[in-house]
């Protein structure tokens, strides 16, 4: 929690600005120049995200040149909204650093509409990355959900509830995998 008492999920903003300066991931360098890719926007016709034009399926706040935002169709919470690139794409990994530049900013454009429309407390912004970690539909889409105080029990931890070992009591030790 921020000194003011906001939920931030500072560590995805943290990723994905030395994602784009460094461009750290072998694939996204291989990829750097990926302008003949975007300009044939690679479509999927079985793909919801692919099919942005299709309003009984998509609900579009803002867009910009290689993303746009809409409402989650099964929403966690009020103004649950996701980020969605244009050409289909389907892991962060593979955006370029001009996308992830792109991105960012739709997010931020779009959290300041979020924030005047249902003044939330704070947000978690996530990413499942593979179907393991939960995504269900194979098209890149980062998620901004609103978040009020109470509304689960104890938000410490906040994403790392999706896995077994979340307990943050025990963060306190400083012990444990990875340390």
């Amino acid at each position: 929690m921020s000194a003011d008492g906001v939920w931030t999920a500072i560590p995805l903003i943290m990723f994905l600005r030395n994602m784009a300066a460094k461009v750290a991931c072998g694939r996204s360098r291989d990829r750097s120049n990926r302008s003949d890719l975007r300009s044939a926007e690679l479509v999927v016709d079985d793909c919801i995200f692919c099919q942005r034009d299709d309003k009984q399926l998509n609900t579009i706040v803002r867009e910009n040149a290689t993303f746009y935002a809409r409402y989650d169709n099964f929403p966690a919470t009020d103004g649950h909204l996701e980020v969605v690139p244009k050409r289909h794409v389907e892991s962060l990994f593979d955006l370029t650093q001009e996308e992830v530049f792109e991105a960012y900013s739709l997010l931020c454009e779009v959290r300041k509409i979020v924030t005047n429309k249902y003044q939330p407390d704070g947000y978690t912004i996530g990413v499942n990355e593979g179907p393991a970690a939960g995504q269900s539909i194979a098209h890149l889409h980062i998620h901004l959900i609103p978040r009020r105080h109470g509304d689960v029990p104890d938000p410490r931890g906040g994403i790392r509830q999706a896995v077994p070992n979340w307990d943050p009591d025990s963060w306190t030790t400083g012990g444990g995998p990875g340390r």
